[in-house]
């Protein structure tokens, strides 16, 4: 997505260690206008596969998946990374190793919403080695809920998530793929299909 792209080079910030900052429009501060383009990009790409509800873990994914959500007209539902007092009933559970804070989290999720009636497109800021979306798919496992596809806004290429994630199948759109970045904030795209 050429309108991604353009935004991580012109205000993303390579920091030592892979990491990519984008805080300043798509995970702390949110441009809306963006976000909607995202939304739609992921809309286009998975509009015929029957998807009934939007998928993300908190916090990051959320705003992706809510104007995901918008363009789908079908509810969003987050795993939360702590099971809170507020959440009733069984919940589903799985263990994620997060990159950015390098340590592991158990991620819940009411079992009153997701079924195996759901079909599900799966939405995340990034995509670096797919603890997170792991995560995310075990809980649809779980719930024997079909998964439509994996939506995500920036894919590291050079880690081995999303190939991983490819040769076992699955459906995956990433709008902006990083295939080189270094510390003087050089970054290198995936041509676009």
């Amino acid at each position: 997505m050429q309108l991604l792209e353009e935004r991580i080079q012109r205000d993303g910030q390579v920091r030592p260690g892979n990491v990519l900052k984008v805080d300043s429009f798509l995970n702390h501060q949110l441009d809306v206008a963006l976000l909607d383009e995202v939304g739609r990009a992921f809309y286009d790409a998975y509009k015929d596969d029957g998807i009934t509800k939007i998928l993300t873990i908190e916090a990051s994914g959320i705003a992706i998946a809510c104007m995901t959500a918008r363009h789908f007209g079908v509810p969003v539902v987050f795993a939360k990374k702590a099971k809170s007092k507020n959440i009733d009933g069984e919940v589903y559970t799985s263990t994620v190793h997060s990159y950015t804070y390098g340590r592991d989290y158990e991620i819940t999720l009411s079992k009153k919403f997701l079924g195996p009636e759901d079909k599900v497109l799966i939405v995340d800021d990034f995509l670096a080695v797919g603890k997170a979306m792991h995560g995310l798919l075990d809980v649809c496992k779980q719930a024997g809920a079909a998964v439509g596809g994996i939506g995500i806004a920036i894919e590291k290429g050079f880690q081995p998530g999303g190939a991983g994630l490819r040769e076992q199948g699955y459906k995956l759109t990433s709008l902006a793929i990083v295939d080189e970045m270094d510390d003087s904030g050089h970054l290198r795209f995936r041509p676009q299909p």
